[in-house]
């Protein structure tokens, strides 16, 4: 279906107003289609043309005012609707819609554990279609009243509360909801198992599939607690009050995304119903997704973009206040720290990407839905949420809440831009927040902070900020001083807070007393930009980091060093010291986990020439085992202990030791084998060569799940064996197209190795050669793990790159796969140029 532009989205909605929309489906016609029939009725304000969306296997009827359109006249999913007059109209289409394999439109899912299959939509931006016919545009809102025949003992969950009808076995009906976006439109259906409660005179559930209901009876209550109280907070910031009639929170399987905001009924990948241990920071990660999805009743459900281009009305807030209500409402009172040292450097990344744009581009930047897909990105996310946490800085939390409550009464069910959000702010204010805006949300890049300290006169000290881009900022300079007793720690002066212009290319300021040891620009991580410190200060970080007293300082610390090694100032080597040197010493797991992924995967796999991989291993491993004999022993299922663990098992080179750990189901610090740490394990091994099929038959004989099937799949394409390798090709590439999303992606994370380099070699040009046919074939979500699971990242040579370019220069590439596989080859050239620099 070709994507629907900017200019076709002004225009139909220019030319009407949808009033309603009634859709029956019927889900009990086997395993490949479903029933939909989709009766809409709109206005035209004058005569006209357009076209409505609809994706099926078969178009059975369609009806205009009565009269049968040609099923013919589909073209490429669109159906026209041509000589209307002005005034109302009524269309009717009846379908048979195809299941997905791969979570887009109506996903089918058999959990190999019990047989048992469920359902559920992802209509997310342009895939209604494959569900029911629609106007499919975001400011073409409607209420929706859904119908549904199921087999009896199933389930349904949609957006509206949803009863079966009395005397109709089989038979559900959802309340009619508020006028809601098509993408917007859930439904959820299966044996379900649910836990169901109610808060403040709204019905709250939780459901999951069967086989995984004792995971998510032990979190119930947790789950829950957090929804609550994030509930609450809500309601205590917004004026507006939750503007559903349920919240139902599904965690289905097979999902590609974290989650999805749909109103009423919030669906979330099923691994955050937890199968074996976790840490405390994923139990956090996990609060700030339910938060994070519930200010999206406000922020996209409530008041919606009227186009693509402000999707960050969206994202961007939705992060801010995930991370913020989290930490406000719950006892995740660190998520800050999180966000900075794991979830903003996935914005710093993208910003300085070929693909980098501006948090809210201008319209004519997001032509079409194409597009405005590939704009669901770090920037999107994590730099959008960073330009708010400084734009709170800025204003005041009283004034930004004022201007928020303002938009959502202004735009309450309707849909809203840029222009009409910082009208809010800037009326709630006093403040010019449109130049603000200007700066902050329609440029892309990152800047740069320097700080430069030297002592002056007796008893004072200078000290000079370069600024290095066009935005303004308002930071904090944290001032720190080593302790005079010898022991590391650093002492924090009271510290400086400073106001950069945009047009501000230099910052001086004289302050009383000596130097500092340790000057470090945005300390408590208010702005949104790249740090460097001066010569002192890097070699007080280098041998005192361990002793900054709090953990958002240390996490921006760290930022700033993983940011000099990815601009190839200092040594990967030289980081990969400071994580041994410091990090036995961290106690916050987000920094732990965030530096030792950094280290094992950027700085041993691709930033480190290939000859010192090993010795970069072993590295890790030994501070592994520091960590896990640091850990209390409270630890064991909460903290650094359980991710220095993971680290030590994927970064231990001697197959004997692993395979003793295999033999006696026990790990390094008493940790027993759960089922994810013994399909961690079982990979390594078989990266190894130290673990054969046999093997991971007896695995999967013993976790006959959907993640046992997916660690099986990961398993088989990491064997050493080149037979096993051509077989996880074909499975990859082979047109029979069997495999889901998360099997395809799987197979891919198994299959790339650096300890594979010889035998891998011939595949590189292949998968440039067959990569964009297999996109093409099956869409975004396989094109998207293709680039990012797929790219043959061991490969970190001149050639791949060469061969890279080239694919890109393919008139036929989809735009799903082009633009991740032009920020790959983006990466690989910086891998390469990191190498050069030392």
């Amino acid at each position: 279906m070709p994507a629907l532009t900017h200019d076709e989205a002004r225009d139909r909605a220019r030319l009407l107003d949808v009033r309603h929309y009634t859709i029956d489906l019927d889900l009990t016609r086997g395993e490949e289609v479903f029933g939909s029939t989709t009766t809409v009725r709109f206005t035209t304000r004058e005569a006209g043309d357009t076209f409505v969306e609809v994706r099926p296997h078969t178009l059975h009827r369609a009806v205009l005012d009565g009269h049968d359109l040609d099923p013919a006249a589909l073209d490429d999913g669109r159906l026209p609707l041509t000589g209307l007059t002005a005034g109302d109209h009524e269309l009717r289409v009846e379908a048979d819609m195809a299941y997905s394999r791969t979570g887009e439109g109506m996903h089918r899912f058999t959990d190999p554990a019990d047989g048992r299959t469920y359902l559920y939509t992802m209509c997310f931006q342009s895939e209604a279609p494959r569900v029911f016919a629609a106007f499919d545009q975001p400011d073409l809102k409607a209420p929706f009243a859904v119908t549904v025949t199921a087999p009896q003992e199933w389930t349904v969950l949609g957006n509206g509360t949803a009863h079966r009808v009395e005397g109709e076995p089989g038979r559900w009906e959802c309340a009619t909801t508020p006028p809601l976006s098509t993408y917007l439109v859930a439904l959820a259906a299966g044996p379900w198992h649910s836990v169901r409660t109610e808060h403040a005179g709204i019905p709250f559930g939780l459901h999951v599939r069967r086989s995984l209901a004792p995971h998510l009876d032990a979190d119930a209550a947790e789950l829950l607690d957090i929804t609550r109280r994030c509930f609450d907070r809500y309601h205590e910031i917004f004026d507006e009050p939750y503007p559903f009639d349920s919240y139902d929170q599904a965690f289905v399987p097979e999902f590609n995304a974290g989650a999805m905001e749909n109103p009423g009924l919030v669906t979330f990948r099923d691994e955050y119903v937890f199968r074996s241990a976790v840490t405390d920071t994923q139990r956090q990660s996990r609060g700030m997704v339910i938060a994070h999805e519930m200010a999206h009743m406000w922020f996209g459900d409530l008041v919606t973009l009227r186009w693509w281009d402000d999707i960050w009305l969206n994202e961007s807030f939705a992060e801010y206040m995930g991370f913020q209500v989290l930490a406000e409402a719950t006892r995740h009172t660190d998520t800050w720290t999180d966000f900075a040292v794991n979830r903003k450097s996935w914005g710093y990344d993208a910003d300085q990407r070929p693909s980098t744009h501006p948090v809210a581009p201008e319209p004519e930047e997001v032509p079409d839905t194409d597009t405005a897909l590939l704009n669901f990105d770090g920037i999107s996310y994590a730099k959008g949420a960073s330009a708010l946490r400084q734009l709170v800085n800025w204003l005041g939390e009283k004034a930004f809440l004022a201007g928020v409550n303002d938009h959502f009464a202004r735009h309450r069910f309707g849909n809203a831009t840029l222009a009409d959000f910082t009208d809010s702010l800037a009326r709630a204010s006093g403040r010019d927040v449109h130049a603000w805006a200007d700066r902050w949300l329609r440029t892309s890049g990152v800047d740069t902070l320097a700080a430069r300290a030297a002592d002056g006169e007796p008893h004072r000290w200078h000290l000079e900020i370069t600024h290095t881009g066009n935005r303004p900022h308002r930071i904090t300079v944290g001032l720190y001083d080593l302790a005079a007793d010898g022991s590391g720690t650093l002492t924090p002066r009271e510290p400086l807070e400073v106001d950069l212009a945009a047009d501000e290319d230099r910052h001086t300021l004289t302050a009383d007393g000596p130097r500092p040891d340790l000057v470090l620009p945005n300390d408590r991580d208010l702005t949104y930009a790249k740090i460097r410190l001066d010569g002192q200060s890097r070699r007080t970080v280098r041998h005192h980091l361990s002793g900054l007293p709090e953990p958002l300082t240390r996490a921006t610390v760290w930022n700033t060093l993983r940011d000099t090694v990815r601009d190839g100032e200092l040594p990967p080597a030289d980081y990969l010291d400071t994580a041994r040197a410091h990090l036995p010493h961290e106690t916050d797991n987000a920094i732990v986990s965030g530096v030792l992924t950094f280290a094992r995967h950027q700085i041993a796999d691709r930033y480190l020439p290939p000859e010192q991989r090993t010795a970069a291993l072993e590295t890790l491993a030994d501070l592994a085992r520091d960590l896990i004999d640091r850990a209390p022993d409270g630890d064991r299922d909460g903290g650094v202990g359980l991710t220095a663990v993971r680290t030590l098992v994927d970064s231990t080179t001697d197959p004997g030791e692993l395979h003793r750990w295999w033999t006696t189901g026990t790990l390094p610090g008493g940790r027993p084998l759960d089922h994810e740490l013994r399909w961690r394990l079982l990979h390594r091994l078989a990266v190894l060569g130290a673990a054969g099929p046999a093997d991971i038959d007896a695995a999967l004989e013993a976790d006959p799940s959907a993640t046992g099937a997916e660690g099986a799949a990961r398993c088989r394409a990491a064997l050493p064996d080149p037979a096993a390798k051509e077989a996880a090709w074909q499975a990859l590439f082979d047109e029979a197209d069997t495999l889901s999303t998360y099997l395809l992606t799987a197979t891919l994370q198994g299959f790339w190795h650096p300890e594979h380099l010889d035998l891998l070699r011939d595949y590189v040009p292949r998968y440039f050669e067959q990569a964009p046919a297999l996109a093409a074939r099956r869409g975004a979500a396989i094109a998207q793990a293709l680039a990012e699971r797929g790219f043959p990242r061991p490969f970190t040579d001149p050639g791949t790159l060469a061969a890279g370019e080239r694919c890109l220069e393919n008139p036929a590439l989809v735009p799903a796969l082009r633009r991740p596989l032009a920020d790959e080859l983006d990466d690989l050239a910086r891998a390469l140029r990191v190498r050069n620099a030392h």
